[in-house]
């Protein structure tokens, strides 16, 4: 499988439509409050919310989407809604996968599995393995991940292989061990529901990444907020380190 280098190392095509969209999918507990709802309602809707979200990316021409569905500071949250979550996981990999593959979507997984019970931790391998040939569109789901614990991990992973690096190591050496090496970085990265920040969230990859803040809360998010995304980041000028005049000069070439 392919490597991608970073943008701190070479500069990518600015492309019309962003090869990969990153998203932490942030409101659904205030959507469902502001209904009257249990705040597990508004994480059931999420979930109907991101199956649109697919759908638009792999027909705009979307290469990679990544969603932040569970963040390793998310165990703090009551143990009630921590146990809705996972069982909504579950419910969710049993039931969209068929479908997923169906449209030749591939499904990826990252974060640190040790925490999830047998049955989830088998069944994201068999979504894996079903759709690890698929082409049309790769979807990775954050879950129990941090861009700290991303990091840390590589590093320990690249030594523990690689133990003589101790002393000196490069960007090229820890790349290959983190976990989103098989993808290129996100052109755009989007947060709905209010907030801005990043939250721990692919904190490497999204060095050179484009920020779109919405208030919109996540259950409400579809392919007409999708597109005002893609839209505002189509105005972004990306100069990755250059001068605006640079830009101006390799378009009059």
């Amino acid at each position: 499988m392919a490597l991608f280098q970073s943008s701190t190392s070479i500069i990518p095509d600015a492309l019309a439509v962003p090869r990969h969209i990153a998203i932490i999918m942030d409101g659904n507990g205030r959507w469902a409050k502001n209904r009257f709802m249990p705040r597990v309602m508004g994480h059931q809707r999420g979930v109907e919310a991101l199956r649109e979200v697919v759908k638009a990316c792999r027909s705009l021409g979307v290469e990679y989407l990544t969603v932040f569905a569970f963040s390793s500071e998310n165990w703090r949250r009551p143990a009630d809604e921590v146990s809705f979550l996972m069982s909504l996981f579950l419910k969710m990999l049993e039931h969209e996968v068929a479908n997923l593959h169906q449209n030749n979507i591939r499904l990826k997984i990252i974060g640190d599995r040790s925490r999830f019970n047998d049955k989830l931790r088998q069944t994201m391998r068999n979504a894996e393995q079903l759709t690890a040939s698929n082409t049309a569109l790769t979807l990775t789901i954050a879950a129990n991940y941090g861009g700290r614990w991303d990091v840390m991990n590589a590093v320990q992973a690249m030594l523990k292989e690689h133990p003589q690096l101790a002393q000196d190591f490069t960007e090229e050496n820890l790349s290959p061990y983190l976990s989103m090496s098989d993808a290129p970085e996100p052109d755009l990265f989007i947060r709905t529901g209010g907030e801005q920040r990043i939250s721990n969230f692919m904190l490497w990859q999204l060095a050179y990444t484009e920020l779109y803040f919405t208030d919109v809360l996540w259950p409400a998010f579809g392919r007409a907020e999708l597109e005002a995304a893609i839209a505002s980041y189509q105005k972004r000028e990306r100069r990755f380190g250059r001068t605006s005049e640079q830009l101006q000069g390799k378009a009059d070439a």
